[in-house]
């Protein structure tokens, strides 16, 4: 039985062949190894795929104990810091299970140098979701990951080719890309940059009845500017909002998606880490670091 655990948002996700288990982020502070239960006997678990915040401090797919600084540069950027990743992380860590912790796309990532004018370009929980879209749609997919914040990725030919990140383009419900006004309440000293990007998604800036409107448009906006470099890939969307603008984004597209639930990135992680374990060198592209 292998072993996806997706540092979402909100929550951490856990998945197995078995099952599936939800944990709020703040409730996570108090992680217990025995709550994987939840997904199936814990000694039955022979890999584990793991996944840590922005993952900007590794480029490959690498062993838990051979991570520095649980695979980020710092803590310091843009999100909530709970604690309850860093609980599971340590967890996991402790706990004899072996475990890989996935990267996120950042300038170290083996994508198309034309992303890399942004630093960073996707958190690694996207990967689980690209993973499970490759094994179920094709080589050619583009994800858009839709919930707090909106994260876009291209996989053609069965390698990650680049992202747009959650503070670069579309807005989530939560989160979203600073505009002039923001950067003005940033210099005027009103708030942090942080505080400005957990508080630009459409909650904030739109009126209720435009919200899944705005969603929707941005997001398809952000598959159709994939689109380019891979016409022909298959769309698909995940996270809690996927379902509920899929039927508008297929028609600002003109062309059908395919509709994953938020336990896809935990699903495709456990996939993942079942095929590393069984000696895969390369998932998506990115190096396995052995």
């Amino acid at each position: 039985m292998y072993l996806g655990i997706d540092h979402g948002t909100t929550a951490m996700r856990f998945a197995t062949g078995s099952g599936v288990h939800r944990i709020p982020r703040r409730e996570a502070r108090t992680f217990e190894l025995l709550e994987l239960e939840a997904v199936g006997p814990v000694a039955a678990i022979e890999g584990c795929a793991l996944c840590y915040s922005m993952g900007d401090g590794i480029s490959a797919i690498t062993p838990i104990e051979r991570v520095v600084n649980r695979g980020v540069i710092s803590q310091e950027g843009a999100g909530e810091h709970t604690g309850g990743g860093t609980r599971v992380f340590d967890v996991l860590a402790a706990s004899g299970i072996p475990t890989v912790v996935v990267p996120g796309l950042h300038r170290g990532s083996p994508t198309d140098p034309r992303f890399k004018a942004y630093s960073h370009q996707t958190s690694p929980e996207k990967l689980g979701i690209a993973y499970l879209a490759v094994l179920e749609h094709g080589p050619d997919v583009v994800v858009s990951d839709i919930s707090s914040n909106t994260v876009s990725l291209l996989v053609a030919g069965g390698r990650a080719v680049g992202a747009f990140d959650a503070c670069v383009f579309a807005p989530g419900s939560r989160h979203g890309a600073l505009d002039v006004d923001a950067i003005r309440r940033i210099d005027r000293g009103e708030e942090t940059a942080n505080e400005a990007f957990l508080r630009a998604g459409v909650e904030f800036t739109q009126p209720e009845a435009e919200r899944c409107r705005t969603v929707a448009m941005f997001a398809a906006m952000e598959c159709a500017a994939l689109l380019l470099l891979a016409p022909e890939a298959r769309v698909v969307l995940a996270g809690s909002l996927g379902p509920v603008v899929a039927d508008e984004v297929s028609a600002l597209l003109g062309r059908p998606v395919a509709v994953h639930d938020e336990w896809a990135a935990a699903r495709g992680l456990s996939l993942l880490a079942r095929d590393v374990f069984a000696g895969a060198d390369e998932i998506l592209g990115i190096p396995v670091d052995r």
